[in-house]
């Protein structure tokens, strides 16, 4: 793309659930295709209009969208929201006119699609997990293209390979700053330092397991530890005891602001699974013990560990069997020698893909008569590259 096309604003609509998962990538594309000369608008619900972290340019417009649970007395209620839903992108579309819409998954991306299908407006939906969400799976058939972040996504039809473009999942611009930063030094009688997280609310599990996990390392390792832990606030108390009656350093809070800090401090990492947590971690290539929620919608936090698993840059527990037995253990088989835990370190920085929001702007990009740059595409599994007038005349076509 020349910088002439580049200049050319255009407008795009992104449209997400009020979540992080949905919205620190939807917030990491506007800051791209603004910094292009586009205009963004975003769709979302009351709680994503007030999340931290959206930018100051980025008007968001908050829709009814409705909620499908599993009981169908609901069902009606929902449909009437996402009817409403569409009846106001409609009316937004008419003002704001958009050269694309993209969504990010959510119930409230749902009406926003379902308009701009009505409109005509070419549309795109990005998937953050290896589990094709339920909203993005509803409208995977009448969108252009299907961005993922990872190269298996499982519930994607065989059908829809064709639309389908690998660009990764994006990651706030202070995490993504330390991927060329060195591992930190980790020597044999070095500190340990070690960030526990579990999601933006905390988790308990964590505040139960890794304490004691800790404490039954090696004296020679466990003597080293630097502990960095988020609590929830009702545990902070009962988990700082914890760490006092064992010995061992820590450090709490229920939020750190200066979490890319921590992160780029860190010689491993324990957490969840979460999309964004895995994007981050590799970027900047930090060895994990993750925990998937086990409550996970279609259990998609098991599916996203497994590439960082499999190439050697993190181990994965499932939380029934997230003892601290078994933390110490994989801590000790990843720690005791540091060069082990360096090349655990390279394996999840393999892992990354730093360009994830130039790339998914480049894809966007070629709706509304820019072409598009090559990206990375998925076919049966395999990477290969393709033009954005294959990718567009497909997409036209469905």
């Amino acid at each position: 793309m020349t910088g002439a096309q580049a200049r050319v604003g255009r407008h795009y609509v992104l449209a997400a659930g009020g979540t992080g998962g949905h919205l620190t990538p939807a917030f990491a594309l506007a800051h791209v295709l603004e910094r292009r000369g586009h205009h963004v608008a975003l769709i979302t619900d009351e709680r994503g209009a007030a999340i931290p972290g959206k930018p100051d340019f980025l008007t968001a417009h908050v829709l009814p969208a409705g909620r499908f649970g599993k009981n169908p007395l609901h069902w009606p209620r929902g449909i009437a929201a996402v009817i409403e839903g569409r009846s106001m992108a409609l009316r937004l579309f008419d003002s704001f006119a958009p050269s694309a819409v993209i969504g990010f998954g959510g119930y409230p991306a749902l009406p926003a699609l379902l308009a701009a299908r009505k409109a005509a407006v070419p549309s795109l939906i990005h998937e953050q997990n290896a589990v094709l969400g339920r909203v993005n799976r509803l409208l995977a058939g009448g969108v252009n293209a299907i961005a993922t972040a990872y190269p298996d996504v499982d519930r994607l039809k065989p059908k829809y390979r064709e639309k389908v473009h690998l660009v990764g999942n994006p990651v706030r611009p202070q995490v993504l700053s330390l991927r060329d930063e060195p591992f930190p030094a980790f020597t044999d009688d070095g500190l340990l330092r070690v960030l526990v997280t579990g999601g933006s609310q905390g988790a308990r599990v964590m505040s139960q397991v890794v304490p004691d996990g800790l404490a039954m390392l090696q004296p020679a390792l466990r003597s080293r530890l630097q502990v960095t832990q988020q609590c929830r606030a009702e545990d902070l108390d009962a988990v700082r005891e914890r760490y006092a009656n064992h010995g061992i350093p820590a450090e709490l809070g229920t939020y750190f602001e200066d979490m890319a800090a921590r992160l780029a401090d860190a010689h491993l990492f324990i957490g969840r699974a979460g999309a964004s947590t895995i994007a981050e971690l590799t970027a900047v290539g930090r060895p994990a013990i993750l925990v998937p929620l086990p409550i996970a919608t279609d259990d998609h936090q098991a599916a996203n560990v497994r590439e960082m698993v499999k190439a050697g840059g993190a181990r994965s527990i499932r939380q029934e069997r997230f003892t601290a037995k078994e933390l110490a253990k994989q801590i000790q088989a990843l720690a005791q020698r540091p060069e082990t835990l360096a090349t655990a370190a390279h394996a999840a920085w393999n892992c990354g893909r730093p360009k994830a929001a130039e790339d998914l702007a480049d894809l966007v990009e070629s709706f509304g008569g820019a072409p598009m740059q090559d990206v990375i595409r998925v076919r049966g599994g395999e990477a290969s590259e393709s033009h954005a007038g294959e990718a567009l005349a497909r997409g036209n076509a469905t």
